[in-house]
């Protein structure tokens, strides 16, 4: 779509509306949302390409959600050569584009670097900012000089936490709105089965609501054989810094003792997973790394109490999917975790291990309490934005953009 077919096309249409969507690599919440607008984006008869690393489409599947595929190997760290191969095969990807809507920092940079140097400015950019600056010293600077220049050059960012939206406009961001990032939800043969194992929870303890579970969940028979009649403490997420499951360790330390101790199960890979089997292994600690697992369902349906322990999390999918299978949880207060759980999960300070471990104990031991969050979870889900209301929503932003081309 040219300038001027954009002044021409009503507010709300798609009609020639060429999107390309750009992310770096990602085994997570980014390339979830990103599919997610893909497919929505596709429905409403948007032509939509996804650019990103290969793997990411082999993942996510952008390919079968109605999208393109363009495969631009846009790498974590930056370098010259990679960064100027990545930079020349987005310029090619955006010849067509009437719109670029790319999604975190380094996809954010190099979309606008390769907007600029092809002279396309007439491309409004979208940014969407996923999460914060969590680097130190150096690093930190220099990760705030690429999130100004990413802020001022974007024609509108699109936070995915409140606190997002106030940085983008501490760093320049001429204009930053809350974009919520949303879930997909459960299939409706695995809410039916959740409905169950909540009533079998309610009815007939905890025990019977497991055995029920372990029969539909080939990820809950592995854990229930582990643990026994134990009870599991479920983690999802990159095996990061950021997610700080040395500090989750720090509270399993204190669970060896008893028959009865939970087993923590973490699933997910990333740079920090030798350290952290390392150390499992000379602590002997109550705790297994699952690795990369695709049968979240299945984990949540295993799981007793799921616990968030990040430095800092927007609007994370571990806690949507848990809120709304009614699995309790217990997460660190950091971000936008308080505003997206309200009352529906027990929050605890940031890098306290004591207080951690105290509120999974507790749980643990009170299944009135469980119970009650198990119910607040899905109604607390109801509050939050749709699939459909992210899209319109989008819909309503490119229109904007477009309209003052």
């Amino acid at each position: 779509m040219t300038a001027n077919a954009a002044q021409t096309t009503p507010a709300g249409s798609t009609d020639e509306l060429r999107a390309v969507l750009v992310l770096a690599g990602t085994t997570g919440g980014i390339g979830a949302h990103v599919r997610s607008l893909a497919a929505g984006l596709s429905a409403h008869g948007v032509d939509v390409t996804v650019c990103g690393p290969a793997e990411t489409d082999k993942l996510f599947g952008f390919s079968g959600a109605g999208a393109r595929f363009h495969a631009v190997e846009i790498t974590p760290t930056p370098g010259p050569r990679t960064d100027a191969a990545a930079v020349g095969e987005l310029r090619r990807a955006f010849a067509r584009a009437s719109l670029v809507h790319a999604h975190g920092l380094r996809a954010a940079l190099l979309s606008d670097l390769a907007l600029r140097t092809a002279r396309t400015q007439e491309i409004p950019l979208v940014v969407t900012s996923h999460s914060a600056n969590l680097a130190t010293g150096m690093e930190r600077r220099l990760l705030r000089m690429m999130e100004r220049r990413v802020a001022r050059g974007a024609d509108l960012v699109l936070g995915a936490s409140s606190d997002l939206v106030t940085r983008a406009r501490d760093l320049g961001a001429t204009d930053a709105r809350l974009g919520p990032v949303v879930a997909p939800p459960l299939p409706q043969a695995v809410a039916d089965r959740e409905q169950t194992r909540r009533q079998l929870l309610a009815e007939k303890g905890r025990r019977a609501a497991k055995e029920a579970a372990a029969k539909v969940a080939a990820a809950k028979e592995a854990a229930a054989k582990e643990a026994g009649d134990r009870p599991i403490v479920l983690a999802i997420g990159r095996l990061t810094p950021q997610k700080n499951f040395q500090l989750l360790l720090d509270a399993a330390s204190g669970w060896r003792g008893g028959e009865d101790h939970p087993l923590l199960v973490i699933a997910g890979v990333g740079p920090e997973e030798a350290a952290l089997k390392a150390r499992i292994k000379a602590e002997r600690l109550p705790a297994r790394l699952l690795g990369y697992r695709e049968d979240v369902a299945e984990l949540l349906a295993a799981a007793d109490v799921v616990v968030i322990s990040s430095r800092w999390e927007a609007r994370p999918l571990v806690a949507q999917e848990a809120l709304r299978a009614g699995v309790p949880m217990v997460a660190t207060a950091v971000g936008g975790l308080p505003e997206l759980v309200g009352d529906a999960a027990v929050l605890v300070p940031p890098g306290d291990a004591t207080a951690l471990a105290a509120a999974v104990s507790s749980l643990l031991a009170d299944p009135a309490r469980r119970a009650e969050l198990a119910a607040a979870g899905p109604l607390q889900a109801e509050t939050w934005p749709t699939e459909a209301d992210t899209v319109a929503q989008v819909l309503s932003v490119y229109d904007e953009l477009l309209s003052e081309r």
